[in-house]
């Protein structure tokens, strides 16, 4: 039942509203049960070769000639520069603090010493020192 003009009851079905943005979702939220069986590997095809990764890293802190400043070291990585640059990048953002590149290093801002060598193992680097 809906109210009239005069705020009684009438005997008139309420009206649908004139369009409903989530209608054509509906559709999208059938989802198979069963889901597609992933495609077999074959001889042919050859796994995406990885870079090379380093074997060995030695994670230190330093303060002196740094204005007092922390800073977490990361060295003997033997990558690339362009490697190295990319590593710097992607430490950066996952440990959530600043750092830089320094010549055959990677230098993170404040005391980083157990989320660097986690974040290495992790990446597979198979002897960290630290």
């Amino acid at each position: 039942m809906a109210t009239s003009k005069k705020g009684g009851w009438s005997d008139a079905p309420a009206q649908a509203p004139l369009s409903n943005p989530f209608a054509a979702l509906a559709a999208l939220r059938a989802v198979d049960a069963a889901p597609a069986a992933a495609p077999a590997a074959t001889s042919a095809t050859k796994p995406a070769a990885d870079p090379k990764l380093p074997a060995r890293a030695v994670v230190a802190v330093e303060r002196k000639g740094r204005g007092g400043k922390t800073v977490t070291l990361v060295t003997h990585l033997g990558l690339s520069t362009d490697a190295l640059d990319a590593w710097v990048t992607e430490m950066k953002r996952s440990l959530g603090c600043g750092g830089t590149r320094e010549d055959d290093a990677i230098a993170l801002q404040g005391d980083q010493r157990e989320r660097a060598i986690d974040w290495l193992t992790r990446r597979g680097v198979r002897k960290v020192s630290g």
